[in-house]
């Protein structure tokens, strides 16, 4: 069967890469498809293919959504797998870029699906990005590790190398398929502070997108990005500072952080209580 359906052919793509991020488990903080969103808005993509997600959901457990149009109709948003491409400004090379859901069943036929079409357009190189819960606060830098079967390329990166073992996702699977393949992969992945892992995190974002346009040496305006992060910071930080136990356990992770370096192993903390209050109050917030 064909995974992958064209909706228009692309035109002739001069040394694309393939980036791709995953609504779902590979997503905490929304900041892996976050920085597909913005780089697919900056860059002015044009999507191209897309999944038929019939045979890689249960709709069930991936619920389609239903939502009102102008003049009182509805339409049926399906859990979506779609690809765009565009042209990278004053690089002469072209990104492919996969806005994808995690499906529920037949990973290595999605995969599969995945590389024939990397294979059909020339794709020698697929770039994973994810993103994960840890215990670091928000007040410290967006912690990056990753890994590229070119150590060199993860050294320019500055990525700090996942010492990470146990349960994978879709970007794990299609990570190492691609490496299996023959095809340069590397995966990059942002830490999310364990406590707003549940709500869209903007920093987490925004540290994947630098580490992807030092990747492909483009410019891309991060300006409202940034704007928009500083601007989360701020109304996370009013929070905290109205919220005597958040304030100590946030100055726990702190001396935490400084003490030592920090690792990306995902760790739970015991602050299930502060964390939802914390996702409320941005959740509120964004509505």
């Amino acid at each position: 069967m064909d995974v992958v359906t064209l909706l228009q052919h692309p035109p002739d793509l001069r040394r694309p890469i393939l980036l791709a991020a995953f609504h779902g488990w590979n997503d905490a903080g929304e900041a892996a498809t976050g920085a597909i969103d913005v780089l697919a808005r900056e860059l002015e993509a044009k999507p191209f293919a897309e999944v038929d997600p019939e045979e890689f959901f249960d709709f069930q457990v991936a619920r389609p959504t239903v939502r009102l149009q102008e003049g009182g109709g509805r339409t049926v948003d399906w859990p979506l797998n779609r690809f765009s491409w565009a042209a990278l400004p004053g690089n002469h090379r072209h990104v492919v870029l996969l806005d994808g859901t995690e499906p529920n069943l037949r990973w290595r036929t999605f995969t599969r699906g995945i590389l024939d079409l990397a294979a059909g357009l020339g794709i020698d190189t697929v770039v994973t990005l994810g993103a994960l819960q840890v215990d670091v606060p928000h007040t410290r830098p967006v912690p990056v590790t990753g890994h590229a079967t070119d150590e060199k390329v993860a050294t320019q990166l500055g990525v700090r190398r996942s010492g990470y073992e146990g349960p994978t996702g879709i970007t794990g699977l299609l990570n190492h398929a691609a490496s299996t393949s023959g095809l340069q992969a590397m995966s990059i992945w942002a830490g999310v502070p364990h406590y707003l892992s549940g709500t869209t995190y903007l920093a987490g974002a925004l540290a994947l997108v630098e580490r992807v346009t030092r990747l492909l040496e483009v410019d891309v305006p991060l300006g409202q990005l940034a704007e928009e992060a500083v601007a989360q910071r701020d109304e996370i930080a009013e929070l905290v500072a109205d919220d005597d136990d958040l304030a100590e356990y946030v100055s726990e992770l702190e001396e935490r952080a400084d003490r030592s370096s920090t690792t990306m192993t995902g760790e739970a903390v015991s602050a299930d209580e502060l964390a939802a209050e914390v996702e409320r109050f941005l959740r509120d917030r964004d509505r």
